[in-house]
């Protein structure tokens, strides 16, 4: 009697191990996108970078958001230093024309470290955006590294976001993403 239990008690420990190990639900997680902007003078936008965060949180919440980082008037600033700054959605029109460079999958409390980013960028006081300091591309290095990517900013692309993110590619290969033309 004692041999008929033990395999029988070695198929429950195996099952429960089982039932442990799978979770009752899916976990939730927040994809995050990481896109870049041709641009062009003659068409009133320029280059820019920007990041889409799309997903579920584990609470069952749709994510569907974007943010970049811009100066809230080009001509001041180009001409005069720091500037008004703003945080910026684009419309998914705009997305669909934008090149996506790689996705990073976060998970609940790295989505919301990301928002408190956004959200600090957004309500720093006083001019804080700064074509060499502090632009879209700085905005988006500042989220990349969040989730653990490596992604500081040589001046060579410091106004050149679709170079930029070609760049944070090669420092990743952990990412599997490609270069874009």
């Amino acid at each position: 009697m004692k041999r008929k239990f033990i395999p029988r008690l070695a198929a429950f420990i195996l099952v429960v191990c089982a039932m442990l190990a799978t979770p009752g639900s899916a976990q939730a997680d927040v994809d995050v996108h990481f896109h870049s902007f041709n641009g062009s003078v003659l068409w009133g936008r320029y280059p820019h970078t920007f990041v889409v965060f799309d997903g579920e949180l584990e609470d069952g919440t749709r994510v569907s958001e974007n943010y970049g980082f811009s100066a809230r008037s080009s001509i001041e600033a180009i001409s005069s230093g720091p500037a008004e700054h703003m945080i910026l959605t684009e419309t998914e029109r705009t997305i669909a024309n934008t090149n996506r460079h790689f996705t990073v999958t976060v998970s609940d409390r790295q989505y919301r470290r990301l928002l408190a980013t956004v959200l600090a960028w957004r309500d720093y006081p006083g001019k804080y955006y700064d074509l060499d300091e502090n632009n879209c591309i700085h905005f988006v290095a500042a989220l990349a590294r969040a989730t653990g990517l490596e992604a500081d900013v040589p001046e060579e692309y410091l106004r050149r976001p679709k170079a930029w993110l070609n760049y944070v590619t090669r420092l990743n290969p952990q990412l599997g993403a490609r270069e874009i033309d």
